[in-house]
């Protein structure tokens, strides 16, 4: 009976290390998810319930519906690492229309590999989140509900390949992309050049964030394709405890015609404050202006092109932790008249956006 019970209790320590063993490598992989409801109310009145073309997320007009949701599954070792992520929503609808089938879906779908014992050096490759801007597709993470111009009109995602550094202290991130485009997870038929760019990030204290990020490629087939060169540049001030500032400048220039020495130019600034007062409670303000005479991103067939100042104003309400509740009016105005409303063409638009947002 003695040994039996010797034995027994040896088969359970192996279970128990079993059990351990199996809870620590489980540790590896994370699942996550987020999912935002909205409802969006334009006082233009679009007919067909669309909000303006240079918007792609939060886009539609006088309904509730899902901005974005996903699953995530996040797997890291150490020495690799990898990202899936399958979503739903009029963000995706708006954002992807362009790529094909499943890929639609795909929010995000990479993996890497540690290039280092002692540095911090890993290579990646698959589909990303976007090197560009400081407001994202995940609307709780941004400081007011809905993007900015810039943020709208630069890529949400990318596809290919990145090598990225950071120093020991995590204070200074260094990043090289080989990218397929411009928002591409497909290279664009009939173009036969990559494109690229780098992301400089820099986190000197907990309270100040600075950002540059570029890029460069070609827009259209090898036989028209001209060059796109584009420059994101941010920081972000915690001030006190309760009060920060973001500020953005992006600068973008395109060739006119393939060959040509003459170049077309997008100049986006914008600022945004922050307070967050009694805890759950946040207010924020945004300005910012967006001018692309000639096309570049945004065209309007108007004289002056798209030159148009946005404000915003947001409010935040955190039940718990994992929650938030928000609203916010924002208010665009333009120098040519580019907005519809009924049966005219006007120079403001007006829009009214609450929106719910939990992650686990």
């Amino acid at each position: 009976m003695k040994n039996l019970l010797i034995a027994a209790g040896l088969l359970g320590s192996v279970a128990t290390a079993q059990a351990q063993d199996t809870v620590k490598k489980s540790s590896n992989l994370t699942i996550s998810g987020y999912a935002e409801l909205y409802y969006g109310f334009d006082f233009n009145k679009p007919a067909d319930n669309n909000r303006p073309g240079f918007v792609y997320s939060h886009n539609r007009h006088n309904e509730a519906n899902l901005n974005l949701g996903f699953i995530k599954a996040n797997y890291d070792n150490g020495s690799m690492r990898a990202n899936i992520a399958l979503m739903a929503g009029t963000y995706a609808n708006a954002n992807l229309a362009a790529e094909q089938g499943v890929l639609k879906n795909v929010f995000e779908a990479n993996a890497g590999i540690k290039l280092s014992k002692t540095a911090n050096l890993w290579i990646d490759g698959g589909i990303f989140l976007s090197h560009i801007g400081f407001e994202s597709a995940i609307s709780k993470d941004c400081w007011v509900l809905t993007r900015n111009i810039s943020s709208e009109n630069t890529p949400y995602y990318e596809s290919g390949a990145k090598l990225t550094y950071t120093t020991n202290g995590g204070k200074l991130t260094l990043t090289g992309l080989y990218l397929n485009g411009w928002q591409r997870i497909n290279r664009q038929n009939g173009n036969g050049k990559p494109a690229g760019g780098v992301q400089v990030y820099y986190k000197p204290t907990d309270k100040i964030t600075l950002n540059y990020s570029n890029y460069l490629g070609t827009e259209g087939a090898d036989s028209v394709r001209v060059r796109r060169f584009y420059h994101n540049f941010y920081g972000i001030f915690q001030l006190t405890n309760a009060f920060g500032i973001t500020a953005g400048f992006d600068y973008g220039t395109q060739q006119a015609a393939k060959g040509s020495n003459d170049y077309n130019h997008v100049i986006s600034p914008v600022a945004i404050a922050r307070y967050q007062f009694a805890g759950k409670y946040a207010v924020a303000g945004r300005v910012e202006y967006y001018q692309d005479k000639n096309g570049m991103l945004i065209s309007t067939g108007t004289p002056n092109g798209f030159k148009t100042t946005g404000y915003s104003l947001n409010f935040d309400y955190a039940p718990v932790a994992n929650a938030l509740i928000r609203l916010e009016g924002k208010v665009y105005s333009s120098q040519d008249k580019i907005f519809a409303r009924q049966d005219a063409l006007v120079n403001y638009n007006s829009l009214v956006t609450a929106s719910f947002a939990v992650s686990f």
